[in-house]
């Protein structure tokens, strides 16, 4: 084992995105589709507790507590904190799934640490948790073509076709890097991953 066990949770994993229909083909709900990775295999994250859909999932006897945030996404702190505090995880036990625009669409980046790099969601847990350690996977959409587009338009813009099933493949591909960091470490996940 990787780390010493902490209890009844080993790892808080939030999935960013904003709660509603409107939003759930949107480029800002990646880390929501990549939740939806983990119901598709059997996992329920519906029950609403710490301002979030939550669900917990057991990887290789590795512990998780699962989030979607219902805050939207520029409060997302606020049920990260509630859940830290409940379960006494430090903030280096947190993975945090978000979208990037600064990575081409499809990308994946994981970081151990880092700034918000203009992320709403990520700045208020930075704000709110502590600090900045807690491991970041960072799901890329790109930018927006035009310079002058407005990037809250762009990130909440519906994906269809081509798009989305990229998006969709990228976070498939996130799932599988949440398993392997809390399994093989963040190491091992950068190097199978970035």
């Amino acid at each position: 084992m990787l780390f010493k066990k902490s209890g009844p949770v080993d790892w808080l994993v939030v999935f960013l995105g904003n709660p509603g229909a409107v939003y759930s083909k949107t480029r800002h709900n990646a880390g929501f589709m990549t939740a939806d990775v983990f119901e598709k295999t059997g996992v329920k994250i519906s029950r609403l507790k710490f301002k979030a859909l939550t669900g917990s999932a057991d990887v290789d006897g590795v512990k998780l507590f699962l989030m979607k945030p219902q805050t939207y996404m520029n409060l997302s702190g606020d049920a990260v904190r509630e859940a830290m505090a409940f379960y006494k995880l430090p903030l280096e036990r947190v993975i945090v799934v978000s979208d990037d625009v600064a990575l081409l669409p499809g990308k994946l980046r994981i970081r151990r640490d880092g700034t918000a790099g203009g992320h709403n969601g990520l700045k208020d847990i930075i704000a709110k948790c502590g600090g900045d350690s807690f491991i970041r996977v960072k799901i890329g959409v790109g930018k927006p073509a035009h310079p002058d587009f407005e990037m809250a338009d762009w990130v909440l813009s519906t994906l269809f076709g081509s798009e989305l099933q990229q998006l969709e493949a990228a976070a498939e591909t996130a799932a599988a890097a949440v398993k392997t960091i809390v399994t093989s470490g963040v190491d091992a996940a950068m190097n199978r991953y970035n």
